[in-house]
């Protein structure tokens, strides 16, 4: 199953971006829940969790992220957003999101923070 992450991009330190990541319907209607979840992976260093959001809404977020980063999720879409505020260049990282049931993975999307 493929995940498609878009939305990626250049963006200066101190700006916002929102990442998308559109998933197939048998994740959003096969599946009666779902933890749909954005990683992210930066130049020369191992993927980390990002935070996660249920079918029902739920969110958790990796310490780094909580307060920055917002998930939400439109199911009508099938569709999961990572909003991300206030970037910093530490935040250049290619960003996946994931399906944790089915174990579906995007291509992941860059985002390039520049100072």
């Amino acid at each position: 199953v493929q995940l498609q992450a878009s939305g990626g991009g250049l963006v200066q330190a101190g700006g916002s971006l929102r990442l998308s990541c559109q998933a197939p319907r048998s994740i959003f209607s096969t599946y009666v829940t779902y933890v749909m979840a954005w990683h992210r992976q930066a130049p020369g260093k191992q993927r980390e969790w990002v935070g996660d959001v249920t079918s029902g809404g739920g969110t958790t977020y990796a310490d780094f992220a909580r307060g920055q980063s917002s998930i939400s999720r439109d199911n009508s879409k099938k569709t999961v957003y990572l909003q991300m505020n206030s970037l910093k260049v530490e935040d250049t990282a290619v960003y996946y999101c994931h399906e944790w049931g089915s174990d579906s993975w995007g291509k992941g999307t860059l985002v390039t923070v520049s100072s």
